[in-house]
């Protein structure tokens, strides 16, 4: 992420937000937007629930915004159920978990998408910083994925502050580790999530729009239609959810920016 980009209001600060200025600070930034929902009610997971969600994102595109540059929108998102089939497809690529190691099973490993620093060496810092935290709460990192994205359908003011992204796949350590799953492993990834938030200093800043064992968020400055073609992930027929809750920002008085969309984690 460019920590330095000139705007209106003086340098951008991370993620695109202005700095404080005058009556306005970035600390009070917050969300408050429309959603769909869809789901199968005897709750058996598809490609198809997927696929819905994002036509039904499509359909809420009035509810968001642009401004003066139409593809550069002020957010959308959609989150899932942990997609298994298709997260243990991808973790077998050959340098995604370290040699030896396979995902645990549904439950007992948690993903999510990490906004890394778009500098690669800044990545590769804040990558480590999370690792130790990680460990100093009992959780392992047992791999990072670079998660494929196009960012040729994004206008210029989202593609100068956009991250980059990749995945990470974690589990419990230690002799109890498979005893720690579903809500328990997510009562371990919270803290550890609201720990990467708020001690990784400025310029290795990390936002993780979800890390959990139960559901998956991927989310951006984007457009509804943006966010399909954004990533290519949420096209492959293995992404199976049996719900999807899916959200289109209006960033109202707030700015837009690649955390701000879709916050809803827990719902």
């Amino acid at each position: 992420m460019n920590h330095d980009v000139p705007s209106a209001h003086g340098s951008v600060t991370g993620f695109g937000l202005p700095p404080a200025h005058g009556l306005y600070d970035p600390r009070f930034e917050h969300d408050a937007c429309g959603v769909s929902f869809v789901v199968h009610v005897k709750g058996v997971a598809s490609h198809r629930i997927v696929q819905t969600g994002l036509g039904a994102l499509c359909s809420m595109e009035h509810r968001g915004a642009t401004g003066a540059e139409p593809e550069t929108g002020d957010g959308a998102g959609i989150l899932m159920q942990v997609p298994d089939k298709f997260l243990r497809k991808v973790a077998a690529v050959p340098g995604v978990l370290a040699a030896g190691t396979q995902l645990p099973a549904p439950g007992a490993y948690g993903v999510g998408i990490a906004f890394l620093p778009a500098d690669p060496t800044r990545a590769e810092g804040a990558k480590a910083a999370i690792t130790k935290i990680l460990q100093e709460e009992g959780l392992d990192a047992l791999g990072w994925r670079d998660v494929p994205v196009e960012p040729s359908c994004l206008g210029a003011s989202a593609r100068r502050v956009m991250p980059s992204f990749a995945q990470l796949f974690v589990a419990a350590r230690g002799v109890d580790a498979e005893a720690v799953t579903g809500i328990a492993l997510d009562r371990k990834l919270f803290i550890a999530r609201k720990r990467i938030e708020h001690e990784l200093p400025d310029e290795l800043r990390t936002y993780f729009p979800s890390l959990s064992s139960r559901t998956l968020i991927y989310k951006g400055m984007l457009t509804t239609p943006e966010l399909g073609m954004f990533f290519p992930d949420l096209s492959d027929s293995d992404m199976e959810s049996a719900m999807v809750l899916v959200h289109s920002r209006f960033s109202t008085n707030t700015f837009p920016s690649w955390p701000l969309a879709h916050p809803y984690r827990y719902i």
